[in-house]
């Protein structure tokens, strides 16, 4: 079995992301490290080799009477500076500032280590904060069990000392010291508990679904009714972003002429009021349906894991580019341990999104050979051996990327199956050249080849198939059979022989009357067998499928624009650099992301794994190359691919989301402007995407408060039972998700990240689309109307049950006016039209038990709360 370093933890840091600091001295004075300002690795420029290292920044120290902030910068620096040195420069720096009075004089006591006999509190929390934002870190996923285990071999072995259980004196120091071992486990048992709460915690937090924080759509001008479209076309914001992405003037133009002249101009939703996206929604019916893509902001194992309830087996096919570690595609590691990291990265992610895939899907990883091997025995982990499918290697790179020994060209997809006896892959289509080359003659039916009759495959001898050996005759440019009753006694079945003698006098028999006895042989003269049996043949005879050539028989293989797929990739299309990054360069007319994939390379592998109405993930969605591909596969055959893309990057606003608006304007640009086709027409698609943004982990933490619980009154036995297993669980429980909070649902806020540097801000949380996704809900229909303290969603729900959600400001819309809106529009829960009815909030809609086969009844009218809380926590 593969094992790695971090096998059985959770990698949570995929990118430069920082968390403020803060620490209480005496009397509850609160000092905090503020990162004011931070230059992270990003978009592959020439200065990421550079050392980023924090520095105190030049802005102003905050003080109050109980408050301290301290501003720093991460900054890039000189390659062989280091931390340890701008540590010193600090904490010196901060000795003569004015603050440095009795009131924080705490800050600069002795807090000595064996190689720091000097070093103050300041600096030891200085060197916290420093390593806190530059480690990789892990969560283990059952760090009890395992510490335990570490403990019972520790003791057996290193205490016990077992190895050594035939000495004399071995039984006799064992019973010594089982009064000792008993206590050390005692106290070990203890400290593991601790441990383990503290990491279970940690691992709470990762595993907890996230709020969806911002949702908004790009819909195409064709979507949208005349009222809305002119509301769209009087947005100056909107009027500026179509001038920038399609170079289209729109102002002052008439509605009715820019319907005809760019239909596919897309409308950002993000750009209005509120009250215009709800109007967007609500004219649309069977919105899931429509809604042909979804991009996420996130980190993409957050994403994953909110998408578990909506998308479980619904997706075909997987497409992922992932970071391969290595200089021109590196993630940021701080640990020593740079493959195992990368390990854990792609296992964490692939063991979760394998959920989503159907049973007859695919998962296509790109890679190189830095990882390759590695890669391949992950996925046999995580997937099973018996499911993997090919390594395709792919010439990316003509002309060779220098390396110290051989040039390289190529790299690498790895494609594994869910499930390989339910697998479903689909061939590539001829285009009309290849076509031609591969169907070059032609007759009264169409494009055909000849192929040889005779069979050379596997089991080609005439005793391999007995009843598929039998002659042709040929005269006068005529192909025949022998009578059935002739060709019948060549073989007998029963004695399993072939009669020699008797082909022999047919041969004579035939050639005396003028015909070519033809016989199935190979170039030795051995009898082999024909590809058809002799009803086939028929057939092919009254067709004119088969024709006699040098001395043998030919079938007319007709056109099937169909060929497999092959584990050698060499095409120019497959070039990275004309067919990658100048195909980027082209939309924005600048060069704004670094080793984007071939366009045709990511269309070819999703052919592979996806029909024309599938379902494409990719959660390594980098500059939006896999939604690029599908939109022109549509646009190509009219299919109706559906594609979900998560990106984390800062890049997901500059790169990936307007490359998805570009692409669905037009098929071609060039200097970042739109070509149209010799009819004038931009070729663009009919589209309505979603785009959502996610809490992230780092934003978990920011909003985490933890209330003491009053343990007082607690025996000494309960309360140190609670500090080793319910504490944090306990005080943090408000600050994670209060119910009281739904009252209000519309005016819900977190503390939600803005920069890299870790500066956040209060943000409204959309606790409605959040609450779909945590149910798996296919929302049919939204009907919003906030202003008024209501939203109205229905849907399907993932087994089938038509489900009525029902959301109101408890303020706004309390028992009376609740009753109200529920009869205006005919909806009665004891009604059979919704199986599931949600609503929050305390009301007094009558109690009613679902209809169900069930022995356990269950209530059809059901708490948002509760299952909100329920699933949000849900492993």
């Amino acid at each position: 079995m593969l094992h790695w370093a971090n096998k059985d933890q959770y990698y949570t840091k995929s990118g430069e992301n920082f968390s403020n600091y803060a620490f209480y001295l005496a009397d509850d004075k609160r000092v905090q490290f503020r990162l004011v300002e931070a230059d992270t690795n990003k978009d592959n420029r020439k200065d990421n080799e550079q050392k980023r290292l924090f520095v105190l920044s030049e802005q102003p120290i905050v003080e109050t009477a109980e408050n301290l902030v301290i501003p720093f910068e991460y900054k890039a620096l000189g390659k062989n500076d280091k931390q340890a040195d701008y540590i010193d420069q600090a904490v010196e720096q901060l000795k003569s500032h004015p603050f440095a009075n009795a009131v924080w004089q705490e800050l600069f006591r002795l807090a000595p280590t064996e190689k720091d006999a000097k070093r103050t509190l300041l600096k030891k929390y200085l060197q916290d904060y420093t390593t806190k934002n530059t480690a990789d870190y892990f969560i283990h996923k059952n760090l009890g069990a395992f510490l335990t285990g570490e403990l019972d071999f520790y003791i057996k072995n290193e205490v016990m000392n077992l190895d050594d259980i035939q000495t004399e004196t071995a039984f006799a120091e064992i019973e010594q010291n089982l009064q000792l071992i008993k206590i050390f486990k005692q106290v070990a048992q203890e400290i593991i508990a601790f441990l383990a709460q503290l990491e279970d915690f940690q691992k709470k937090l990762w595993l907890k679904k996230k709020f969806v924080t911002a949702v908004h759509y790009l819909v195409t001008l064709d979507k949208l009714p005349d009222t809305l479209a002119e509301t769209a076309l009087k947005n100056e914001q909107q009027i500026k972003q179509w001038q920038t992405l399609f170079n289209v003037d729109a102002s002052g133009e008439n509605l009715q002429n820019l319907r005809q002249k760019a239909p596919h101009l897309v409308v950002d939703t993000s750009l209005f009021a509120a009250d215009f996206q709800a109007a967007v929604l609500k004219q649309m019916d069977d919105l899931d349906r429509q809604t042909d893509g979804v991009l996420i902001h996130s980190d993409n194992f957050q994403a994953l894991n909110l998408l578990q309830a909506r998308y479980k087996e619904q997706v075909k096919c997987i497409y992922i580019d992932p970071p391969y570690n290595t200089s021109a595609s590196e993630i940021i590691y701080k640990n020593g341990y740079k493959h195992s990291s990368w390990l854990s990265l792609i296992e964490n992610r692939v063991s979760i999104s394998k959920n989503l895939l159907m049973q007859s899907g695919i998962i296509e990883i790109a890679i190189d050979n830095m990882e390759l091997r590695r890669l391949n025995m992950v996925l046999d982990e995580v997937l099973g051996e018996n499911n993997f499918i090919s390594n395709i290697s792919v010439e990316h790179n003509a002309k060779g990327i220098p390396q110290e020994h051989i040039s390289a060209t190529n790299e690498f997809f790895l494609i594994y199956a869910k499930n390989i006896y339910d697998v479903e892959t689909y061939d590539f289509k001829l285009n009309e050249q290849e076509l031609s080359d591969k169907f070059p003659q032609i007759d009264d039916k169409g494009s055909y080849r000849e192929l040889p009759l005779t069979r050379t495959g596997s089991d080609p001898l005439r005793k391999d198939r007995p009843f598929m050996f039998f002659p042709f005759l040929y005269k006068n440019n005529e192909l025949s059979l022998l009578p059935d009753d002739e060709r019948t006694q060549i073989y007998n079945s029963s004695t399993n022989k072939f009669n020699d003698i008797y082909l022999d006098e047919l041969r004579e028999k035939y050639e005396s009357l003028g015909y070519e006895f033809i016989l199935p042989k190979n170039s030795k003269g051995d009898y082999y067998r024909w590809k058809w049996g002799v009803e086939s043949c028929k057939q092919g005879l009254i067709d004119g499928d088969l024709v006699y050539r040098n001395n043998t028989v030919y079938n007319k293989n007709r056109v099937d624009d169909k060929v497999k797929p092959k584990s050698l990739w060499c095409d120019a299309k497959y070039d990275a650099t004309s067919k990658g990054t100048r195909v980027l360069g082209n939309l924005f007319g600048s060069k704004l992301f670094d080793y984007p994939k071939s366009i045709f390379l990511v269309q070819d592998a999703i052919t592979i794994g996806a029909d024309n109405n599938s379902l494409i993930l990719d959660y390594f969605a980098g500059s939006g190359t896999t939604a690029h591909a599908v939109i022109n596969l549509n646009r190509e055959d009219g299919g109706k691919r559906h594609y979900i893309l998560v990106e984390q990057g800062e890049y997901f606003d500059t790169v990936l989301k307007p490359r998805v608006q570009k692409v669905i304007f037009a098929e071609n640009y060039k200097d970042g402007k739109p070509q149209a086709d010799n009819s004038g027409s931009f070729n663009g698609v009919s589209q309505l995407v979603k785009i959502l943004k996610l809490e992230s982990y780092e934003d978990t933490l920011n909003n985490l408060e933890l209330k003491k619980v009053a343990t007082d009154l607690f025996s000494q036995k309960v309360q140190q039972d609670y500090l080793l297993h319910y504490m944090l669980d306990l005080e943090s429980r408000d600050s994670l998700l209060n119910s009281d909070h739904f009252a209000k649902p519309f005016d819900y806020q977190l503390n939600i990240t803005t920069t890299s540097a870790g500066a956040y801000a209060p943000q409204g949380i959309d606790l409605v689309e959040t609450f779909n996704y945590l149910i798996g809900l296919k929302v049919a229909h939204i009907d919003d109307n906030r202003e008024r303290g209501i939203v109205a969603v229905t849907g399907t729900m993932p087994n089938g049950e038509q489900a009525f959600i029902l959301w109101r400001d408890c303020e706004k819309v309390g028992y009376a006016e609740l009753n109200r809106y529920l009869e205006s529009r005919s909806i009665n829960p004891a009604d059979s039209e919704y199986q599931v009815v949600y609503i929050n909030g305390d009301h007094n809609v009558p109690t009613v038990f679902a209809d169900n086969d069930d022995t356990v009844q269950t209530l059809k009218v059901r708490q948002i709360e509760t299952e909100f809380l329920g699933r949000m926590f849900e492993m």
